[in-house]
């Protein structure tokens, strides 16, 4: 699938000493004959003028790269095999983001700092606003598109930096190349100034940019509908308690006395929920017009294949992220790149009868608190479930025939891998579980036609050696579209495909938080928020939210309070959302991250040949959480260079 602008010109912006950049004269990498490059010839020609429009992307983050994304590594949703230098796969997965996750953020060397980058972005989507009229050869139409992409990419840029950081300094124009000292040492601006500037921008945006992508040429461009869905999400995070007048960052004061967190009011902090309410619907509202549906499996790749109905969710389910431009894909971020496809190749476990050295290092896990979130097949937490009333969730066990689809028959398992939902099986990899991949046809597959995992010591996938896995036990299979395969010894595929930034289900569990924070779970659009909640459920094969609570559970009418509708909508997203670098800005923006890591990474004892010493619960390691890990540290080098920024509480 073609990526967005093949010839992508890298160009070297400007931004402001105090914003973290160096001055550079020049703006294009490509020298013409006389061997100087012009801002004339950036503009003189539309050929030229996407080329700058193409850098004015290339400033995107890599998500969904280890080395590029600053929510998949760096939290407690995924582990990295801790001590791992073997220079084929450190080279080609780095492991350096991942020690923000161990705990080794500091203000002398920020990690995953990117601070300078998103502000010479923004000061290229300011030259391109400021430039493109200068081009002849454009209709009236396409200048306006283009500037609006760029407009939208600033907002995006800003919400980046302050998603990270917090406060920071609003740049509403870009300054001369000949400002002053005094003048390019700019303040941090109070929180609800930055997330207003940002919602103002995709506002200016909207109106000029077409609802749908003209050709598959513009895929990963900006349309109205990715504009509408990330207004939505600006929306929420502006008014999650993280960001809504925080009351814990209430001494965060810059040096003329302005409070970067200002506080509120309990009625001005439900004025952002309402916003965002409204939000959500219009985006949801644009969705539908552009027909962005939920993948499924009349529209998935599943429909390819003649399979039984288990089988078909769960190549859906796991589908819904890993193929290349779906049906409920609002945005997709096609800058990562050999990144995501080298994840595959270094870290996919090994199948049964697929032992090679070259593929499946397996050393990214995944912790067993996120193991333990997914609900039963009721639709329920294991702890609210009737059915699992005094369960010993380690006990040993059989998987009985009707499980023959998702767990290898007579192969010993525990409990806990038993009578889980769809999306249990269909995002994780775990020892006696089936993963379907690496075949040559998927049709009719019966039972023993799918590889399953063996783990223990001395299995396909047992530990080998200090420097491979598993970590844990569990993997997320949900990052492995079923086209990544091994053909031989040094020989396999990997698949690229967008990063999800924004998709569908997303959108719908934003609607639905939104409502409930506003209103309540019964408040004028509780039959939305009912209806979009459960529509990603039945996507899931789990009983609506109503059913499962009332028929099904040890708390009837759970959802009937505002807080108990947050904590099934909070484990809805971790459940649907999982290993797409949501979690990681979800549980700080709800301001639920202490409690999320006081509960330690544990794993089973990898190292154990026989079930009972392999299902043993273990602790791989004990991660802190304090107030000054809400927001990354700025570096210490812009502090010094621009006294006018102050630093985050607690660096």
């Amino acid at each position: 699938m073609k990526k967005i602008f093949k010839s992508i010109i890298n160009v070297a912006a400007v931004a402001a000493l105090s914003l973290g950049s160096v001055a550079c004269d020049k703006y294009l990498d490509v020298v013409p004959d006389d061997g100087i490059a012009t801002m004339e010839m950036a503009f003189n020609l539309r050929s030229s003028a996407i080329r700058y429009l193409a850098t004015c992307y290339s400033y995107m983050p890599l998500d969904g790269a280890p080395a590029g994304d600053s929510a998949f590594l760096t939290g407690d949703e995924l582990w990295d095999l801790v001590g791992r230098i073997v220079s084929n796969t450190s080279a080609r997965v780095p492991n350096t983001y991942f020690q923000i996750a161990r705990g080794f953020q500091s203000a002398s060397n920020v990690r995953a700092n990117d601070w300078a980058a998103m502000y010479q972005g923004i000061r290229c989507c300011d030259i391109l606003c400021d430039n493109i009229e200068r081009v002849p050869d454009m209709t009236r139409s396409e200048k306006d598109k283009w500037k609006a992409e760029a407009t939208f990419l600033k907002a995006y840029y800003h919400f980046h930096l302050i998603r990270k950081w917090g406060p920071v300094p609003v740049i509403r124009e870009s300054l001369p190349m000949d400002a002053d000292v005094e003048t390019v040492r700019v303040y941090r601006e109070p929180i609800d100034t930055c997330f207003n500037f940002v919602l103002e921008l995709l506002d200016e945006a909207m109106p000029n940019l077409p609802i749908e992508n003209e050709s598959t040429d513009e895929y990963g461009r900006i349309n109205r509908t990715i504009c509408a869905a990330f207004k939505a999400k600006v929306a929420v995070f502006a008014a999650s308690p993280l960001f809504n007048g925080n009351e814990e960052e209430a001494t965060l004061v810059d040096k003329r006395g302005v409070a970067l967190f200002p506080q509120k009011t309990p009625e001005q902090k439900l004025e952002r929920w309402t916003y965002a309410v409204q939000a959500c619907k219009e985006a949801i509202d644009i969705c539908k017009e552009a027909n962005i549906r939920l993948y499924d499996v009349d529209n998935g790749i599943a429909s390819n294949y003649v399979m039984v109905d288990t089988l078909k969710r769960t190549l859906t389910l796991r589908s819904a992220m890993n193929q290349r431009w779906t049906s409920e894909l609002i945005w997709g971020n096609t800058q990562t790149g050999s990144q995501l496809t080298n994840f595959q190749w270094w870290t996919m476990p090994n199948m049964t009868d697929y032992s090679h050295t070259t593929w499946g290092y397996r050393f990214i896990g995944v912790p067993l608190k996120i193991v333990d979130s997914f609900y039963t097949r009721n639709g329920l937490p294991t702890n609210n479930d009737l059915e699992w009333e005094g369960a010993n969730l380690m006990e040993l066990i059989q998987p009985p025939v009707d499980h023959s689809y998702y767990l290898q028959p007579d192969y010993t398992t525990v409990r806990m891998n038993m009578n889980r939902e769809p999306r249990f099986y269909s995002f994780l990899g775990f020892d006696g579980g089936k993963w379907m991949a690496m075949l040559g046809s998927y049709n009719n597959l019966l039972p023993e036609s799918i590889y399953h995992v063996e783990c223990r010591n001395g299995g396909a996938l047992g530990k080998s050696g200090s420097e491979v896995g598993p970590v844990t036990g569990y993997f997320p299979k949900k990052l492995y579209p079923i086209q990544c395969r091994v053909t031989g010894q040094n020989a396999g595929s990997t698949y690229w495909y967008p990063w999800p930034i924004i998709r569908l289900a997303d959108l719908y569990l934003l609607y639905a938080e939104a409502i409930n924070e506003a209103e309540g779970p019964n408040g004028a659009h509780k039959d939305d928020l009912f209806f979009y909640l459960n529509e990603v459920r039945k996507r899931a094969g789990i009983p609506d939210v109503k059913t499962a609570w009332d028929a099904l559970s040890n708390n009837p009418g759970y959802y009937n309070t505002q807080y108990g509708m947050r904590d099934i909508i909070h484990t809805e997203r971790q459940n649907e959302l999982c290993f797409e670098s949501q979690r990681y800005w979800d549980i700080r923006r709800w301001k639920e991250a202490a409690l999320e890591y006081q509960k330690g990474i544990y794993g089973f004892t990898v190292v154990g040949s026989n079930p009972e010493d392999y299902y043993a619960r273990r602790l791989i390691a004990a991660q802190t959480f304090g107030l000054k890990d809400y927001f990354w540290p700025i570096y210490t080098y812009y502090l010094e260079r621009n006294p006018n920024l102050v630093q985050n509480l607690g660096w």
